[in-house]
């Protein structure tokens, strides 16, 4: 499920949910990949053997950092609107990491829009996003991603 609107239709959405994406899966070679591009080898992270005989996890975990960056291709899952030429991540409010999220994993993201603030040439939206694991208690990020807008 997910929300197809227009930049002058997003006030009315103020309060809803607009979706969820699909299942994503958290491999072993997506988190090396990450831990190449960012420099954090840590082994919780990298190292399969010791990980499932040391980690409190019993086995390798995504970086927190990584299940954040997907914010960004699961927010294009759960919103679209038809009329942008440009949109960028301005930043976020809030972030937690309640859950781990082990190798293997499959996670997705619900979310909310919280808010829609006028910005020179466009809009500026606040969601409330949680990730979630499948089969977890509890969400893997709870965040509040801001993203700017820009028409044509």
């Amino acid at each position: 499920m997910s929300t197809t609107t227009t930049m002058a239709e997003l006030d009315g959405l103020i309060g809803t949910e607009l979706g969820s994406s699909d299942w994503h899966e958290v491999t072993q070679e997506h988190v090396d990949q990450f831990a190449e591009a960012t420099g954090d080898h840590q082994w919780i992270h990298v190292d399969v053997e010791r990980a499932k005989a040391e980690s409190p996890f019993g086995g390798p975990i995504a970086h927190g950092y990584l299940t954040l960056s997907l914010l960004a291709p699961l927010s294009s899952q759960v919103l679209v609107v038809t009329d942008t030429v440009m949109g960028v991540n301005y930043g976020l409010n809030r972030v937690r990491f309640p859950s781990p999220v082990p190798v293997g994993a499959k996670v997705r993201l619900t979310a909310t829009l919280k808010a829609v603030e006028e910005v020179a040439g466009g809009l500026q939206l606040t969601l409330a996003a949680i990730i979630e694991r499948e089969g977890g208690d509890k969400p893997v990020c709870i965040a509040e991603p801001v993203y700017r807008y820009y028409g044509g």
